[in-house]
């Protein structure tokens, strides 16, 4: 599963995005990545491992409805339906 979100441009500077992916692992788990920074500037990647799907997805769901809080703005969806 795959999510991009981004906020919108101020007109100043490029315009912030957050990438959320939830893939499973060669040994059965889950890793939750979360890549952040500017767009066309550099950017931040966190893994977080889980051994259950539904924790995965649970925390998931956390990071893209706290983005959602903040003001971002999905832009694609892979794997996944809308943000509810």
């Amino acid at each position: 599963m795959r999510l991009l979100l981004q906020q919108r441009p101020d007109g100043r500077e490029a315009p912030r995005f957050v990438q959320l992916m939830l893939e499973r692992d060669l040994l059965g788990g889950w890793t939750l990545v979360r890549e952040s920074g500017q767009s066309g500037g550099r950017s931040t990647v966190r893994r977080e491992q889980f051994l259950e799907q539904a924790a995965a997805m649970a925390a998931f769901e956390r990071a893209r409805d706290l983005q959602l809080k903040k003001g971002f703005q999905l832009m694609f969806a892979q794997g996944v339906d809308a943000p509810k």
